[in-house]
């Protein structure tokens, strides 16, 4: 138990969460949306600090991130918990199991053994990934400062929502974020997601204002959010209001937790959505979930030439010299050392 940051105390014992965008008013002996903020006695207590449900050393294209310290491993970890309710999630076993039962599961993993763990490892960075870094905040930002003083890279895989006074409090440790944009409309969060559009795009403008390394994911679904005007208003709100020099991932669906009426995501739905974000002045648009199919490369926007070769998560080979193409001496955008 650690007394939460982030929260303000009102009568009768509520407290308001500040953390994240749901900004939840919680009753004593009552917990978040997210599972793992619990009001006791007129105090919010993260449950979940110093327990980690799930630690591994990654590549940090696994992220994904393509434009950030690429070959690189990074050693990823997650607390239990997440304030949102996907049908799609992949890691429900660990998102979700705050709001099944009680008991929150975690082995203990104090911050200082995180990083270091991280350094003997090889690991150039430590990625807060798996849940939502956000409900875990205490938990990643103590961890996120010892990492930086050990000369290690901090980043968030994330939804999204976190507010922006919690975000401008670790933006002096955080390097990086891959953060997911599911979709465009209203409609698509509050039934898929139950959250709202319009806070997701807010967050990453506030992201891209601080001066974070931003990478952005969509998860094309079959019937949800592949029409073509969805699509192409991702990728103009990317280049319009985010920037073209951010990484666009558009990712392969394939059927989990309680979405598992709709099939793959048809390669053609791929490759109109790699195409909505070419069209849209985007410099560099991936495909995810589809090894071997060049959709994973890196080429130079100003010449065209091939410049890393990617097979899924692995670097067949890497042409560039110092973040330039050798061809052209066009500097690619993104963190390269």
């Amino acid at each position: 138990m650690k007394e939460a940051m982030f929260y303000e105390k009102l009568a009768d014992g509520k407290v308001r969460c500040g953390l994240c965008r749901f900004r939840c008013l919680i009753v004593c002996g009552q917990r978040g949306i997210c599972g793992v903020r619990e009001n006791r006695g007129g105090l919010l207590y993260t449950i979940v600090y110093g327990k980690a449900i799930a630690e591994q050393v990654d590549p940090v294209e696994k992220k994904p991130l393509f434009h950030f310290l690429p070959g690189s491993k990074s050693y990823s970890v997650a607390a239990a918990g997440c304030n949102f309710r996907c049908l799609h999630c992949q890691n429900h076993q660990l998102s979700q199991a705050p709001r099944r039962r009680l008991h929150v599961d975690g082995m203990e993993l104090a911050p200082e053994e995180i990083v270091r763990k991280a350094l003997a490892s090889g690991c150039r960075s430590i990625s807060y990934t798996y849940t939502e870094p956000t409900v875990y905040y205490e938990y990643a930002y103590e961890t996120a400062l010892l990492a930086r003083n050990a000369g290690l890279k901090n980043i968030f895989v994330t939804n999204g929502y976190i507010t922006p006074g919690a975000l401008a409090q670790i933006r002096p440790y955080l390097d990086a974020a891959n953060i997911d944009l599911k979709g465009y409309s209203d409609k698509f969060y509050r039934e898929v997601v139950q959250a709202r559009v319009e806070e997701v795009l807010d967050s990453i403008l506030e992201y891209k204002k601080l001066g974070i390394w931003v990478e952005l994911t969509t998860l094309i679904i079959p019937n949800h959010n592949d029409s073509a005007d969805e699509l192409r208003g991702i990728a103009r709100f990317i280049a319009e209001e985010v920037g073209v020099e951010t990484p666009w991932h558009v990712t392969q669906f394939h059927p989990a937790y309680r979405l598992t009426d709709q099939p793959r995501t048809p390669l053609a739905t791929m490759r109109r959505a790699r195409e909505s974000g070419l069209d849209a002045g985007l410099r560099y648009v991936y495909e995810g979930n589809l090894p071997g199919k060049g959709g994973e490369n890196t080429c130079c926007p100003n010449c065209g030439k091939l410049l890393i070769r990617r097979f899924g998560f692995h670097i067949e080979s890497n042409r560039m010299e110092d973040g330039r193409c050798p061809s052209c001496f066009f500097g690619l955008d993104g963190v390269w050392r």
